[in-house]
């Protein structure tokens, strides 16, 4: 055996099929105990949705009940406290390996534990980051699989290396501890580097939405600790464009208690980056923290190349209090699809003394029935730059709160007009609430499917396309959103080839839901989705009954858009295991669509993943 189990007192159970959950299962709610036997085993199937333009196929309705739905749920955020020590060769479960299939690794990151051995069960998004990776290797046609905590600061405190017990000490920004110390417990920017994942300069690095990301050894997925990329860069501040200092006063005063009293780092890192690859360039975007509690926001874009030195920096400030966690970019803008949040006062009570998730201090600002799209100019010194004041936003005439982009291009016309496309998923405001992000109960600390599953078109994660028209001197002419090929149904994760980033795409890929399950009709996902955006067609790969999916990552492998592999993890809760699952994107809408389905040992079932990474071995595609 290869996988060494952390030391753990009441060390983890591999539990029977259908039976109640794990130790370190996340917890059922109350009135749960156990999931409904069941008699006869689900069939391992794949559904198969015929191409629909207008009204998707309305699949079999599944005869579902609370407990099994409860159940099915949480196995999703099942702690996992094992590591492995060497790399694990996986088995082929069904299908084979393609023989073209590129060598190189599949990275995917996301919280790993939820629950510490004093009481304390935390959101999914304070869990330590878990990181996971599949190589590949072409000679031998082998998957092997590894599995590491990174050492965050955080995590090196909270667990326990001789006993191998863990103990939730930092609050965490959407937490409560149990059994921590709550008022006068400053250590709330808790670092768990567990949202997505970069191969860049031969770097690997695994990034939160608050801090430093964590560099890690891509051989042994060892840590080697932060990578600074937010303060000390070595290019001056030239192209810095201000706004304005009215809240100047008022940061200069927050900024001793939120750097020296609560620890935060000066600059937020968002974990979401974008890669230019027709100029070989990282974007990553920063903001100040003490932001996040003014009416004011601050960007910062930088832009390195492929050996990691900074060419580009630009800072932007917009007086409009703003969140964003994904963002978009085009051959002339950086575009802020901005969110708009307010300071909840009786929130920050509550969050400051302990007795709420500091998330609590921020709630979302529905006052305007319309949504701010910043286009902020990437090249400031040319000319076209400076033909429109960047600090006034165009208006999306919907109320949409922006989660993923999927891609941004644009279109220049012959008369000098430019046409800039977004595709991306979104959510309304009036569902959107900090403290309740998957279902999450921090009073009980507890997951709750029901609010992951509210009714009502478009107020659930979907997916849309915003289409910008500018004329020549760079004044709006439209700004329009719709779904994207009209399809409606609760979606996330939109994905693209890589190699097509920042440039028109023909191919658009998410997970979505078909709506089987009566008690989970939106969520989790259970079906892959490829829309074809020219010809405003859609086709899915289903995996099947009590069958959930993660995001789809493109394997590129040709020069063609849809050349290539899909890999999503798979979740089958019926039968309590996880797997690699490899599709061929030009058959989906078909049978041939599953290519192969990788088996984890179950000793080694992982929670849900965040965002995963491709990264191709040198010398293949």
């Amino acid at each position: 055996m290869q996988a060494k189990p952390i030391p753990n007192p009441s060390s983890y159970k591999i539990p029977p099929l259908i039976r109640p959950p794990p130790v370190h299962q996340a917890s059922l709610p109350q009135t749960i105990t156990k999931p409904k036997p069941i008699s006869t085993p689900i069939p391992n199937t794949d559904v198969v949705v015929p191409d629909r333009v207008l009204q998707p196929v309305q699949p079999f309705i599944e005869h579902d009940d609370p407990v099994v739905a409860s159940w099915d749920y949480n196995f999703l955020f099942m702690s996992q406290r094992s590591e492995t020590t060497q790399p694990i060769k996986l088995h082929v479960l069904e299908g084979a390996i393609p023989t073209d299939f590129p060598s190189g690794a599949y990275y995917l990151t996301g919280p790993g534990i939820f629950k510490d051995d004093h009481g304390s069960t935390v959101h999914p998004l304070d869990g330590h980051g878990y990181l996971r990776a599949f190589t590949f290797d072409n000679a031998t046609n082998e998957v092997k699989y590894m599995a590491k905590y990174i050492k965050t600061e955080a995590q090196v405190e909270e667990y326990d290396r001789k006993t191998g017990s863990w103990r939730f000490t930092h609050r965490g920004p959407f937490s409560v501890l149990k059994g921590g110390k709550k008022i006068g417990n400053t250590k709330v920017m808790k670092n768990v580097a567990n949202t997505s994942v970069l191969m860049w300069g031969k770097k690997l690095l695994c990034m939160w939405e608050g801090g430093n990301p964590y560099e890690i050894e891509s051989g042994t997925l060892d840590t080697i600790g932060k990578f600074n990329m937010v303060d000390g860069c070595d290019m001056d501040d030239h192209n810095v464009n201000h706004g304005g200092d009215v809240w100047e006063v008022a940061a200069t005063l927050l900024k001793p208690i939120l750097y020296g009293i609560f620890k935060m780092p000066p600059k937020r890192l968002l974990s979401h980056y974008k890669v230019d690859s027709s100029r070989s360039r990282l974007l990553t975007v920063s903001c100040n923290a003490e932001d996040m509690l003014l009416p004011r926001s601050s960007f910062t874009f930088t832009e390195y190349d492929n050996n990691f030195k900074l060419v580009e920096k630009q800072e932007f400030k917009i007086p409009d209090h703003l969140m964003i966690h994904d963002w978009a970019f085009t051959d002339t803008h950086y575009i802020v699809f901005a969110n708009r949040i307010k300071l909840d006062v009786l929130g920050s009570m509550g969050a400051v003394c302990g007795a709420s998730p500091m998330i609590s201090a921020l709630t979302v600002n529905p006052s305007k029935s319309t949504s701010p799209i910043y286009l902020l100019p990437r090249f400031p010194n040319k000319p076209e730059s400076k033909k429109r004041d960047w600090r006034k936003p165009l208006e999306v005439p919907s109320q949409l709160w922006l989660l993923h982009v999927g891609n941004a291009f644009e279109v220049k016309q012959a008369h000098g007009n430019l046409e800039i496309q977004i595709q991306a998923s979104a959510c309304s405001y009036q569902w959107f609430n900090f403290r309740k992000l998957f279902g999450y109960n921090w009073q009980t600390q507890k997951l709750d499917p029901s609010i992951m599953n509210v009714k009502g078109e478009n107020a659930l994660p979907h997916l849309v396309q915003v289409s910008i028209k500018l004329d020549s001197d760079y004044n709006c002419q439209e700004c329009d959103v719709k779904p994207i090929n009209k399809w409606k149904k609760s979606a996330d994760f939109p994905a693209t080839n890589p190699s097509f980033s920042g440039k028109q795409n023909k191919y658009l890929y998410a997970a979505t839901t078909l709506g089987s399950r009566k008690t989970l009709p939106s969520f989790p996902f259970d079906t892959i989705v490829k829309f074809d955006l020219v010809n405003n067609s859609v086709k899915a790969w289903t995996a099947g009954s009590r069958k959930f999916v993660g995001e789809p990552i493109f394997v590129p492998k040709g020069e063609e858009e849809d050349d290539g592999y899909l890999l999503v993890v798979e979740y089958a809760t019926s039968m309590q295991r996880c797997c690699l699952v490899i599709l061929n994107p030009k058959e989906i809408g078909t049978k041939k669509a599953l290519v192969a389905r990788i088996e984890i040992p179950m000793h080694l079932n992982f929670p849900l993943g965040f965002h995963g990474l491709w990264a191709a071995t040198e010398g293949h595609i």
